[in-house]
This record gives structure tokens, sequence and C-alpha cells, in this order.
């Protein structure tokens, strides 16, 4: 995974979810479970994309010589 690809999808994640909390109008407790759900959505994602989760769920940690 590029890191320049990581970065921009993080920007654009963090820049959606930023328009999504400043101009839809919902309740406060909806507002942190989305925020939860995305923050958790990204960071399972990241740790797929490095290869420290692998699709089955099992987490593989990098071997340190």
């Amino acid at each position: 995974m590029p890191l320049i690809g990581v970065v921009l999808t993080l920007i654009v994640v963090g820049v959606v979810l930023w328009l999504i909390n400043s101009f839809i109008p919902m309740q406060g407790m909806i507002k942190t479970i989305l925020n939860l759900v995305v923050v958790i959505a990204v960071i399972l994602w990241l740790l797929h994309g490095f290869g420290v989760l692998n699709n089955a769920g099992e987490i593989h940690l990098p071997v340190v010589k």
C-alpha cells in the first residue's frame, strides 16, 4: 500500500467526517457513535492494509530479528 494513497485516503475520510459533523444536524450521541464507527473502520483498514490483520481476522505480528 503506497504511503501517498494512505495519506490521501485519511485526508478524504477526515474531511468528509468533518463536513458531516459540521453541516448535518444530528444529536450529540449519534454524532459520537458515527465518529467512533468511522475511527474503528479506519483503524481496521490500516491494520489490514499494512498486513497486521488478515482477511480471517487473525492478527500477525511482524517478526523482529
